[in-house]
């Protein structure tokens, strides 16, 4: 379960702030484009909806593995979602899903993701502690929880795999140290993405609609805004990373763009 681990270390593991099934992929879709250099334009949502609506990826014991295929080379990357209450998911076993693992899977990294999948299955539905999330009570018993299965899972794997879980586990004891200390322990990325809308029409500024005042702010003294969006999908500003979901025409010529923020 390399991608999982690699997602682990670098905090791709949120808690998901909506229990609507649609809602938490395009979450977990949106931090996958956010990856730096990953060569993504964005669509990774709409295609994972939509392989959901051909064939559901509820796995049953409260798991879900939704992915997305791309011609582009590169690597096999994942984001993971933990909800507390569970998402109605349509899963075989009826169970509501309370961890979502969301894979980007390059097409040269086909056999990759097979043997990633099968090894993750094959942990739920034998490890105990994969299966006991209701229990879990923050995002850190579930950072935990999915560490101590790993941890059992590369039991019979190669060093080189036992050196990346140990570097991860010291990372995150200092991290857990720290937090006992009165410092900012693991950061959960949920808290750092905000939906904004940006409402264009030509002639005038933009308007940004966001709850977050600093992000208004930003944005409305941003230059170009309205044509970055239009022309990449994305504005990057200092501290703040701005990724396009959607966009709505209305007349006669206005435009909404539907974005997410990320703070740096």
């Amino acid at each position: 379960m390399k991608c999982i681990l690699d997602a682990l270390h670098d905090g791709r593991l949120i808690e998901l702030p909506d229990n609507n099934k649609d809602k938490a992929l395009e979450y977990l879709a949106t931090l996958i484009e956010a990856i730096p250099d990953l060569g993504v334009e964005g669509g990774i949502t709409e295609k994972v909806i939509a392989r959901e609506q051909a064939h559901n990826t509820g796995i049953g014991k409260g798991w879900a593995c939704p992915h997305v295929r791309s011609a582009a080379p590169g690597d096999m990357v994942c984001s993971l979602g933990w909800s507390p209450a569970g998402i109605d998911y349509g899963s075989p076993d009826g169970e509501p899903v309370r961890m979502v693992v969301m894979y980007f899977v390059p097409d040269m990294q086909k056999n990759a993701y097979l043997k990633e999948i099968s090894s993750l299955a094959r942990a739920i539905m034998t490890q105990s502690a994969m299966q006991d999330l209701k229990s879990l009570t923050d995002l850190n018993d579930a950072r935990h929880n999915l560490l101590d299965a790993i941890t059992v899972a590369l039991e019979a794997t190669g060093p080189e795999a036992k050196a990346r879980m140990i570097q991860l586990e010291v990372r995150h004891a200092a991290a857990d140290a720290a937090a006992a200390a009165g410092s900012p322990g693991p950061v959960d990325l949920s808290r750092l993405v905000a939906p904004v809308s940006i409402v264009v029409v030509p002639g005038a500024k933009p308007v940004v609609l966001a709850q977050d005042r600093d992000i208004v702010t930003a944005l409305e003294s941003a230059q170009n805004l309205a044509a970055q969006l239009a022309e990449k999908s994305r504005v990057e500003l200092p501290g703040l990373h701005v990724v396009l979901r959607s966009l709505a025409n209305y007349q006669p010529d206005r435009v909404v763009y539907e974005c997410f923020a990320f703070r740096a």
